[in-house]
């Protein structure tokens, strides 16, 4: 096999991490991978399904490669391939679709590819009980690499189309995951993120069960020197001897992201969440207390069914109260399957866009008045790309952009930099003195 190929990825860092497996084999086997604008012989969507725009924004991408190039073979897969193989194989154009539990074997079904297009290869993947993780040695252009842990989800959120997507929480054996951290290190990344759909669950499934708190401590005994940053975790899977460990650990990044979802307890009960705001507020302070520095980000959803005018200022109140850094601001969008769906009381478009611009704008306040703590302060800082205008870019521990003199050290490595400014919602800094 050979020929151009493009691979466009939507949706979370476990669709970031299975393209770019996707990406490192293909290029083995000779393809040479190309923008996606540049009009590829072979292009591979990686969908998500978390909304019905995200499901619009797939089948827009499929048709776009299409005009591009007319006589490009497209491969869909991802979480839409997944929960609706066949309206997306009747696409013109599209050769392959294959779900999530395929994907380990994709370089083999596309070999077999022939005859009529539209084939469809979707295992249900609620029948699987076993991870095993798609082969990742490199991030081609990354500073930053991703490791999988953990995939699936047993939570059945209201909202959420996931466990019919990804599967039960099925957890990656931590020996795998040792091997693969220590294989990125010896490839000189410098920082490592560890990924996963519930990575909070990790382990359970495991004979003998472990936890996230051992698998960090296994990595913490590993020849990787890097630091390594963790991926969403829920409140509710926190316990207070993860909330230490992480806290006292010195190669752990200051940065929690935990989904909220709501600031209103009985929204929170109509999710299917099961915290109250009160948990919520006291797990926060805590790791606050132990944590000063530590960025905070976390997920809210807005317009939920029913959601009243006075749940909303709710959720303002609670959320203004809380040391949150970072809020991810998703207007809640009717996901065909779930139960959210067919709730009655579903919000105006106009209603959930007005109250979303006001959670962004709570959330760039917050951002903003934790950014500028750190001027005239030192950040540990992963150095990333080109940010233009003669600057370099690169990422703090606690989650900060960073921009710093383009004669700075190369991309990949983790330098201390002292903060002098801030411009247009970036810190700048200078190198500290070794």
């Amino acid at each position: 096999m050979s020929g151009t190929v493009a691979i466009v990825t939507l949706g979370c860092k476990t669709n970031q991490f299975e393209s770019a497996a996707m990406s490192e084999q293909l290029r083995a086997a000779g393809f040479a991978q190309v923008d996606f604008e540049a009009g590829a012989e072979l292009v591979i969507v990686n969908t998500c399904t978390v909304t019905a725009a995200t499901d619009s924004q797939s089948r827009n991408l499929i048709r776009r490669a299409r005009r591009i190039n007319p006589q490009a073979r497209v491969v869909v897969t991802g979480c839409y391939a997944q929960v609706d193989p066949d309206s997306l194989s009747r696409l013109p154009g599209v050769a392959l679709v294959i779900g999530n539990e395929e994907k380990k074997n994709f370089l083999a079904h596309l070999t077999a590819l022939d005859g009529p297009c539209g084939q469809v290869l979707v295992s249900d993947v609620r029948k699987a009980d076993i991870l095993e993780p798609l082969s990742l040695t490199s991030f081609e252009q990354r500073s930053r690499a991703f490791v999988q842990i953990q995939n699936g989800c047993d939570a059945f959120c209201s909202y959420c189309i996931i466990p019919y997507a990804r599967g039960r929480s099925r957890s990656v054996s931590p020996e795998k995951i040792v091997k693969q951290v220590e294989q990125l290190g010896v490839a000189g990344f410098s920082e490592v993120v560890l990924t996963g759909i519930h990575i909070g669950n990790f382990g359970q499934d495991l004979q003998p069960p472990t936890d996230l708190l051992g698998l960090l401590q296994s990595l913490e005994q590993t020849k990787f020197s890097g630091r390594l940053r963790l991926g969403s975790i829920e409140p509710t899977e926190i316990p207070l001897t993860l909330r230490e460990y992480i806290t006292a650990a010195d190669r752990i990044c200051p940065h929690w992201h935990i989904p909220l979802q709501s600031g209103d307890d009985e929204i929170l009960k109509r999710m299917n969440r099961h915290y109250t705001t009160a948990f919520f507020g006291e797990l926060l302070n805590d790791i606050r207390n132990r944590q000063p520095d530590a960025a905070i980000g976390l997920d809210i959803i807005t317009g939920f069914p029913g959601e009243s005018e006075e749940q909303f200022e709710n959720t303002l109140k609670f959320l203004e109260m809380l040391p949150l850094t970072h809020l991810h601001v998703f207007p809640f969008s009717k996901r065909p399957g779930t139960p959210a769906a067919e709730m009655p009381g579903q919000l105006q478009g106009d209603v959930i866009k007005q109250r979303a611009a006001q959670l962004r704008e709570l959330g760039e306040r917050k951002l903003a008045g934790f950014r500028r703590r750190f001027i005239g302060r030192e950040l540990e800082v992963v150095i990333e790309g080109g940010g233009g205008g003669g600057l370099r870019k690169g990422l703090s521990g606690n989650y900060l952009n960073v921009s710093l003199a383009a004669t700075s050290p190369a991309r990949g490595e983790w330098r201390r930099i002292i903060i002098t400014g801030e411009k247009n919602g970036t810190l700048i800094g200078d190198l500290a003195e070794a």
